[in-house]
């Protein structure tokens, strides 16, 4: 059953992909738009679908739950490499102001930690 919650988040975000392409030709931008969007639509509309049919199985959540919990990190990693390539193409100042709040979040982890310490 894990392999139909991954094939419904995989058939969900398929689809999402298409007509967010879809969308971006009709108003003329060569990008998708929303496509992410509509495949979370799609998930959810497909999750209260297979309710009311009495096809949701708990086992089908596990599928979609292990791609629930990397989703986070990956996009996080995709995101910062983006940035980073941003960064260095736009200058010393783009650089200057990615580094300052990460040095200042390093020095101040200490004392939140201290702070939340539990004894």
């Amino acid at each position: 059953m894990l392999i139909y919650g991954v094939a419904l988040l995989s058939f969900s975000y398929l689809l999402g992909q298409w007509l967010g392409e879809l969308l971006g030709k009709l108003i003329g931008i060569n990008s998708n738009v929303g496509g992410v969007g509509f495949a979370m639509i799609i998930l959810m509309l497909l999750k209260e679908l297979f309710e009311r049919k009495g096809w949701w199985k708990h086992e089908m959540i596990s599928g979609i739950d292990f791609w629930n919990k990397m989703y986070i990190p990956v996009v996080i990693a995709m995101a910062a490499s983006l940035n980073v390539k941003a960064a260095i193409s736009s200058g010393n100042l783009a650089i200057v102001a990615g580094i300052i709040p990460v040095i200042l979040a390093f020095a101040f982890f200490p004392f939140l930690m201290r702070a939340f310490k539990h004894n």
